[in-house]
């Protein structure tokens, strides 16, 4: 697979973000637009850290639209099945911040650009060429999109990509949370990788005992290897029997928190293309988990997720500080 044209492609939203930035001189909150889309965030972050990408997606034909489109190439992702809709508003999502940098989502979607996407204008040939194949949940809510993410899925597997997945749960674009745990379920039985929230495992185990939420996942769909996000408490990796962890970086810079678990996703997908995901040793699993938790911190202190991600030297340069 190393010599295949693409390390990373894609299938997901690309979104606008309003972010609080301020307030008006009449006390109402200043929103700036922000590109953003948890699937688009990973492969940004993927590019700056020297991989090459390719995303599989559609926006509408709309000032948001091209907004987009000009974020995505700007950041060096091949945007050949990124589809312009004419018919179809681009995805807005509205984030509200609280105090410590957790938020709270408004979804302007049904219907949206994104979930517009059908089985035939998936390009099998870009997922072919690529090592990775990364996908969430947000295109699997409305049944059109969820064929088009479902036939992605069997050509990644057909070809032998290694199949990366981040469930995303966002309950407000789910009919059901039935619905939302059923497509979950569908991804984590056919991923290779998973990077999965504290809050998820909650939802999906009913249980705070994360080692106990790992250890089901290992039982159930049999997953190599599975990163779970804490938040304020770090991050841990399971591998084959095997667990580790790494110690978050708090800053008291932290603006919020859009982008961070994208963040450490692409880090994780990025030490896996590096050192394969075969045969990895437990103080390997601690430096995946030490990298990805200090890229994930330090984007916590940008507005935005996709157009500020931090370099490699950036991230080295952080933990050497803190070190």
């Amino acid at each position: 697979m190393t010599g295949r044209e693409f390390d990373v492609t894609s299938l997901g939203e690309l979104l606008i973000d309003f972010t609080e930035n301020g307030t008006s001189s009449q006390g109402n909150p200043i929103m700036e637009a922000n590109p953003g889309g948890a699937v688009c965030n990973v492969l940004a972050m993927l590019c700056k850290l020297g991989k090459k990408t390719a995303y599989i997606g559609k926006v509408g034909k709309d000032m948001f639209g091209r907004q987009l489109l000009d974020a995505v190439r700007e950041t060096g992702i091949d945007t050949r099945n990124l589809i312009v809709d004419p018919d179809a508003h681009t995805t807005l999502a509205f984030v509200h911040t609280y105090p410590g940098g957790d938020r709270d989502f408004s979804f302007y979607r049904d219907p949206g650009a994104d979930m517009l996407l059908r089985k035939d204008e998936v390009q099998a040939d870009l997922i072919q060429a690529s090592r990775v194949f990364h996908f969430g949940t947000l295109s699997s809510t409305h049944p059109g999109v969820r064929e088009a993410t479902r036939y992605a899925l069997d050509v990644a597997r057909q070809a032998g990509c290694i199949i990366s997945f981040d469930p995303n749960l966002r309950p407000p674009l789910w009919r059901s949370l039935d619905d939302a745990r059923a497509e979950i379920e569908y991804g984590l039985a056919r991923c290779d990788m998973l990077k999965i929230s504290d809050n998820e495992v909650e939802f999906l185990f009913d249980t705070t005992d994360y080692d106990k939420g790992a250890a089901l996942l290992e039982e159930r769909f049999h997953i190599p290897l599975v990163l779970i996000t804490l938040g304020r408490e770090g991050s841990r990796a399971y591998y084959h029997g095997m667990r580790a962890e790494a110690a978050p970086f708090i800053q008291e810079k932290t603006i919020e928190t859009t982008g961070a678990g994208d963040t450490f996703c692409a880090s994780s997908i990025n030490y896996v293309l590096e050192h394969g995901i075969e045969d990895l040793k437990k103080e390997q699993l601690e430096e995946l988990l030490t990298f990805a938790n200090a890229a994930a911190s330090i984007i916590t202190t940008r507005k935005g997720a996709l157009r500020v991600m931090p370099t490699r030297q950036e991230v080295l340069d952080f933990i050497a500080a803190r070190s």
